[in-house]
């Protein structure tokens, strides 16, 4: 497991809460969270529940985003992101990364992960890899809409807000595949 802070070279943003009652920060994953796309026994897939509060001033919509930093393949791998969630909400029913979205508030969209699919992809690091980290990150944004297209990448997405982050609520999760 990687230790490098992937916010370190990102514009400062004030920090603020999110919570699940799905994870806690710092511990694994429970299985439903894990990937049955790639074949994890129990993986069903399904996005974590999320809860945030005390975001700053003058935040006019949200971001959520999951990457696995620790994937091996360069770039890590992103399992989540969702844009445009208006400032009025402050959580995400366990879930809501379906298919659908249908867990999403109204204006809110998903863009397709590193597997190419709009929708939340549970964990499935390498078998034998290590533990992986899983950052589960809520960014308040000044601005309601983004102005990314639905079918961008997440880096795109990230690359986009980087001047628009006004705060930043981090958790991350673990998961881990024996050999």
């Amino acid at each position: 497991m990687n230790t490098d802070d992937p916010f370190a070279r990102l514009p400062e943003a004030a920090a603020f809460t999110v919570t699940s009652t799905t994870v806690s920060d710092g511990a694994p994953w429970p299985p439903e969270q894990y990937s049955g796309l790639f074949g994890v026994p129990g993986g069903k897939d399904l996005s974590p529940q999320l809860s945030w509060h005390g975001a700053p001033e003058g935040t006019r919509s949200y971001a959520v985003t999951v990457h696995d930093p620790d994937a091996p393949t360069g770039s890590g791998f992103w399992h989540w992101a969702v844009a445009d969630i208006p400032a009025a909400v402050t959580e995400l029913p366990e879930g809501a990364g379906d298919d659908t979205g249908s867990g999403l508030p109204a204006g809110a969209f998903q863009l397709p992960n590193d597997a190419r699919a709009a929708r939340f992809i549970g964990a499935a690091p390498p078998a034998g890899h290590g533990p992986h980290r899983y950052l589960v990150v809520v960014h308040a944004l000044d601005t309601e809409s983004i102005g990314v297209e639905a079918d961008a990448t997440p880096a795109v997405l990230g690359f986009t807000m980087a001047g628009h982050i006004l705060g930043r609520a981090v958790m991350t999760a673990t998961a881990e595949t024996p050999a």
